[in-house]
């Protein structure tokens, strides 16, 4: 069944256009009623990044909450992953996040947490699917049964803890000049200071959020900032999160990037020789380079592949036992510290590999050579990728690639573009194939 509402990340769009106060509104008094479950008090924990509009939002959806008889506990500015802990940790029945990830400020989102902290499924997202298009008048609270909303205060200092203990006891940071980029985001102010605490000299760029440069120019997504300042400051390693710090990139010394693949293989292969891998392998999408795939082969690792979101993921690792998990992009699942991407954390446990050998973040960090790989984006429909002149063009271009090659065309859960890609050890005859593709698909759409 398709979804009208819910992509492959929650809901998401414009502000004030597609995520308006009447959805948000809806969307709380419908999970409000979904997670009402058992007797007592019910609580959600609600959290946002620093968007202009995340304050209508979060309003709207405190009244849809209390409307329902929900108790709303109102964090404020915070990381996706602490807002899913706090879920946990706070016993409440569900959690939301206000958040659009690495998407400019005029969009927004919501994302939703169960009670154990894991993104909902998608019968539980149907589920509230339904009840947005239904009438609920009937459903709400009485006068005396509605929610009440309060702010918590120690919020900070809870996470910054709690990502500090992912950490062995006598693990510092001292020596390391770490510059931190929060992307004007979310974990503007818990991220540096949990750097700080571990003994590290942090530069802190992007931490001045105003509603509405949010990912602009900075964050994981435009990482020159980043690159620029480790450069400046002779820095021995920068880290970008993204505007809701589920994700992170790296750079070395010299500002060469690090990407969620070579982050991954950092982790799994301290975790293999630690002894603290559930299983030999770790589960990534079908966007992972296949030098990543190669890579951990020959460290007798198996790398699962999914489709392509976080939430796939997860599912894979929690259905077959793995414990480190992730996106090319910078979402990293260790699971034995959370339920979603934690771009702090993830970083962190790199930075402890990185003092445990003692070496430069280059010589830790860059675990395998990629093989070359081109990702375009295309502007059009995915009902384009139905006509048969562009199936001819990507079969044709896939039997070209043959066994050493991957060429992956799907359209974006989150915006109205088709993504194209393709690697292989012919880098030439790579750019080649992905410039056609993305010629036959805007044939299509111009001829629409």
């Amino acid at each position: 069944m398709s979804r009208k509402y819910f992509g492959t990340d929650g809901i998401r769009g414009l502000a004030n256009v597609k995520i308006t106060p009447e959805l948000a509104l809806k969307v709380g008094q419908a999970a409000g009623l979904i997670f009402h479950r058992g007797e007592g008090r019910h609580r959600v924990v609600i959290g946002k990044d620093t968007r202009l509009s995340g304050y209508m939002i979060e309003y709207a959806l405190v009244a849809g909450f209390a409307s329902v008889g929900m108790d709303p506990l109102l964090v404020g500015p915070m990381p996706t992953p602490a807002v899913a802990m706090l879920t946990r940790s706070m016993r409440a029945d569900v959690g939301v996040m206000i958040s659009a990830s690495h998407n400019a400020f005029e969009d927004n989102g919501i994302k939703l947490f169960g009670p154990d902290g894991h993104k909902l499924s998608d019968e539980i997202e149907l589920e509230i699917e339904k009840l947005l298009d239904s009438e609920l008048t009937r459903k709400l609270a009485g006068p005396t049964e509605l929610g009440r909303a309060r702010r918590i205060e120690d919020v900070r200092a809870r996470y910054i803890e709690f990502a500090k203990r992912t950490l062995p006891r006598n693990m510092s940071f001292e020596g390391l000049r770490i510059v931190i980029d929060c992307a004007n985001g979310a974990a503007y102010k818990v991220a540096p200071e949990a750097l700080w605490e571990l003994g590290a000299e942090v530069i802190a760029i992007g931490v001045e959020p105003d509603g509405f440069n949010i990912n602009n120019n900075v964050g994981s997504t435009h990482p020159r900032a980043l690159r620029d300042k480790v450069r400046e400051m002779r820095a021995d390693v920068g880290i970008a999160l993204d505007g809701d710090a589920d994700r992170v990139i790296m750079v070395d010394e010299s500002g060469q990037v690090i990407d969620g693949d070579q982050l991954m293989a950092v982790v799994a292969r301290s975790w293999k020789e630690q002894g603290l891998l559930t299983k030999p392998g770790l589960v990534a999408t079908i966007m992972s380079n296949l030098g990543l795939e190669r890579h951990l082969a020959g460290l007798n690792l198996k790398l699962e592949r999914t489709a392509v979101g976080d939430r796939y993921v997860i599912e894979r690792m929690r259905q077959a036992g793995y414990n480190v998990g992730g996106e090319q992009s910078g979402h990293v699942i260790l699971s034995d510290f959370s339920t979603t991407g934690d771009g702090l954390v993830t970083a962190m446990q790199v930075l402890s590999e990185v003092k445990r050998q003692g070496r430069a973040v280059s010589e830790v960090c860059h675990c395998f050579e990629p093989l070359p790989q081109i990702l375009k984006n295309v502007r059009a429909q995915k009902q384009a990728l139905e006509k048969a002149s562009v199936i001819t063009v990507i079969e044709d271009a896939r039997e070209k690639l043959g066994r050493d090659g991957r060429l992956i065309v799907r359209p974006s859960g989150t915006e109205a573009v088709i993504r194209v890609m393709a690697e292989g050890d012919d880098s030439h005859l790579v750019e080649t194939l992905v410039t056609q593709v993305c010629n036959a698909l805007k044939e299509t759409e111009e001829a629409a």
